[in-house]
């Protein structure tokens, strides 16, 4: 892989795989272009995931993110409802 491309969170499960079936970190780290310490990193993040846990995490973050959406929107309501209670519009 060519130097500065972003890994999917998929290949970076392919990545750690290849570590925890035997590979040394400095070798898979040098087949794949990437640094030791990057793959420290994924391994803090995404240590010990599976496919289908990424999946979970990633519609719960979704989640999340259209929640925070929301609560946003609504303060912004009461704000504009609290103006025009208070006369000043």
């Amino acid at each position: 892989m060519r130097k500065g491309k972003r890994y999917t969170e998929d290949e970076i499960l392919k990545v750690l795989k290849e570590i925890e079936a035997g590979g040394a970190i400095a070798s898979v780290a040098r087949a794949h272009g990437i640094t030791d310490q990057t793959i420290y990193r994924w391994r803090e993040k995404y240590g010990g995931m599976e496919s289908s846990e990424l999946k979970e995490l990633r519609a719960l973050q979704a989640e999340n993110q259209r929640l925070k959406r929301i609560v946003a929107r609504q303060a912004l309501e009461i704000d504009a409802y609290k103006e025009i209670s208070e006369g000043k519009w």
